[in-house]
């Protein structure tokens, strides 16, 4: 079986490493913490000291990253990089969410030593990840993520090849900048509602009735915003935020105008300011509800009985 070397063990890529070592893979791992390792050894993985020590025991290999500057560094650096130890013909997924312009010139580099770099950013977040309930865009080689799509299909149930390298990465920031601006705009003519005097459970449970609100829309609003509680994250607002403005460069990129999602970054900056970085990136609709004067705090036991209503 294919041997597969695991980087970064936070909180999505411990699951990861999890269902790996669950389908049968022989695994090395690497972290900055040894201790993040610790239930993946218990469990049978073996641990490097360096991502160059990661390639030179697996045939391919996947990062869970925070962000650009850390996939480079790990990959790239000559000294104890991916680069270093990986053997001519070696295959590196990167689950990290990154810029298509920084995956292509990684991917440059490796080329000229024999790798194949394919960028697969995931979603379904942590409970995704713990579960496998996921979706992971690829871009790169098509022959590379073919012959080793099974490593993946290990990690998520919705695995697609979406185009050459930089795909996934597009994708990743196509859904998750979308996904941030609808949030923000729903806030928008929400409060407004309620600054107009409609009770905010009575208003949601309505809104969820017609057209747009059928497909489910509004939904999102009952996990954290309605009762006013982003504390534990389910996704941190810092890491958001860098979603978002990876989004705005790869407009700049391209040269395409992002000006909602360009407004939905000022605000994420606006509420990171406001010492809320550790908190769910749902934390930046507190913002609105600010600016407008009303108060927003349901019970989790009411908006639960609105949903089951359903059923």
């Amino acid at each position: 079986m294919t041997r597969v070397g695991f980087i970064g063990l936070g909180l999505m890529g411990a699951s990861f490493a999890t269902n790996l070592l669950k389908a049968g893979y022989s695994l090395t791992v690497h972290d900055t913490r040894r201790e993040a390792a610790t239930d993946h050894l218990a469990a049978g993985a073996t641990w490097a000291d360096s991502p160059r020590a990661v390639a030179e025991a697996a045939d391919v290999v996947l990062t869970s990253l925070p962000g650009p500057p850390e996939v480079t560094a790990v990959v790239l650096d000559p000294e104890t990089g991916l680069i270093a130890g990986m053997a001519d013909g070696g295959v590196i997924f990167d689950l990290s969410t990154n810029s298509p312009t920084s995956v292509r010139a990684v991917h440059a580099a490796l080329a000229e030593k024999g790798i194949s770099f394919l960028d697969a950013p995931v979603s379904g977040g942590p409970k995704g990840a713990v579960s496998g309930k996921l979706a992971i865009w690829v871009g790169g080689e098509r022959g590379a993520f073919d012959a080793n799509r099974a490593v993946l299909d290990a990690l998520g149930d919705q695995v697609a090849y979406i185009g050459p390298i930089g795909a996934g990465s597009t994708a990743k920031l196509v859904h998750n900048s979308v996904g941030y601006a609808v949030q923000v705009a729903l806030v928008e003519a929400f409060t407004a509602g309620v600054k107009a005097g409609v009770e905010p459970l009575a208003l949601w449970s309505a809104i969820r009735q017609g057209a747009r609100g059928r497909q489910r829309t509004f939904d999102s609003l009952g996990e954290q915003f309605l009762v006013n509680t982003y504390d534990p994250p389910s996704f941190q607002l810092r890491l958001a935020h860098k979603d978002v403005a990876l989004a705005c460069q790869m407009g700049r990129d391209n040269g395409v105008p992002m000006r909602l999602i360009n407004l939905v970054l000022e605000e994420m900056t606006e509420a990171r300011n406001r010492g809320w970085d550790a908190q769910d990136s749902r934390a930046v609709l507190k913002l609105q509800v600010e600016r407008a004067g009303v108060a927003i705090e349901e019970s989790r036991e009411d908006v639960q009985a609105v949903l089951d209503g359903d059923r």
